[in-house]
C-alpha cells in the first residue's frame, strides 16, 4: 500500500514528517494488512513494525470516530508501551477525530472502565487489565475489526500467553496481526485457533 493510497490526513502528517516511501517491511505487510487479511509479521526493531502498527489502524478506521464501542485492541507489555503507542497514534491521527485509550495495570480499574463505556476507538491495553476489565462487563469486544499484538515476545514465559489466547473466545470475525521479531514455536498454536491458516510475512 504506498502511501499515496492513504487518507489524506495521513498522507498530510507523512509530508509533514518527511516521510517520501514505506520501509522494505512496510511495503510487503501495509498492503496484506489493509486486505483484511490475518497474519503473523516478523521482523528486527527498525524495520517500521510499529508506524505499521499506526497507519493501518487508522487507515482501516478511515480516521472517523464511530459510536461508543472501541473497533481496534491492540495488546503491549507495560504501561511504558501502552504509553509510547499512544504517542504514536497522537503524532499520525491529525486531522482525524479518533480516539485512542490506554487501559494498564497502575490505574485505577473503575475508572478505565468509566473511561471505555464513555467511547473510544482503539484501546491500547496490557493483557492483564484487558482481562479484568472484560468481566467487570467494562468493555464491549464485539464490534472489534481488528486485535493485534505488538511485540509479542513479552508474552512468553508468564500468564499474559494464556491470557491473550483466551481474548479471542469473546470476539466474533475479526482480523488478528501478531508482530515480533522471531515466530516462536507457540505461536504457531495459535495457527489451529483464531490464527487459523495466517500466514507469516518475514523481512
Amino acid at each position: 500500500m504506498p502511501f499515496k493510497k492513504l487518507i489524506a490526513p495521513l498522507k498530510a502528517t507523512l509530508e509533514h514528517k518527511g516521510f517520501e516511501a514505506p520501509l522494505p517491511f512496510q511495503k510487503k505487510i501495509l498492503s496484506k494488512i489493509k486486505s483484511g487479511a490475518s497474519m503473523f509479521a516478523i521482523a528486527p526493531k527498525g524495520s517500521g513494525k510499529t508506524t505499521s502498527i499506526v497507519l493501518s489502524v487508522i487507515q482501516k478506521l478511515k480516521g472517523k470516530a464511530f459510536e461508543d464501542a472501541p473497533r481496534v485492541l491492540i495488546f503491549v507489555e507495560n504501561k511504558q508501551a501502552a504509553l509510547d503507542l499512544e504517542l504514536e497514534f497522537n503524532a499520525f491521527k491529525r486531522g482525524t477525530d479518533l480516539r485512542v485509550y490506554c487501559a494498564y495495570d497502575e490505574k485505577n480499574i473503575d475508572d478505565q472502565r468509566n473511561e471505555i463505556y464513555d467511547g473510544t476507538d482503539i484501546v491500547i491495553a496490557t493483557p492483564k487489565r484487558l482481562n479484568k476489565i472484560f468481566f467487570l462487563n467494562g468493555i464491549n469486544l464485539n464490534k472489534l475489526q481488528m486485535c493485534i499484538i505488538e511485540d509479542a515476545e513479552f508474552l512468553l514465559g508468564n500468564n499474559s500467553f494464556a491470557e491473550v489466547a483466551r481474548t479471542p473466545e469473546s470476539i466474533g470475525k475479526c482480523q488478528y496481526i501478531i508482530f515480533a521479531e522471531k515466530l516462536d514455536k507457540r505461536f504457531e498454536r495459535w495457527l489451529d485457533t483464531f490464527m487459523y491458516n495466517a500466514p507469516v510475512v518475514k523481512l
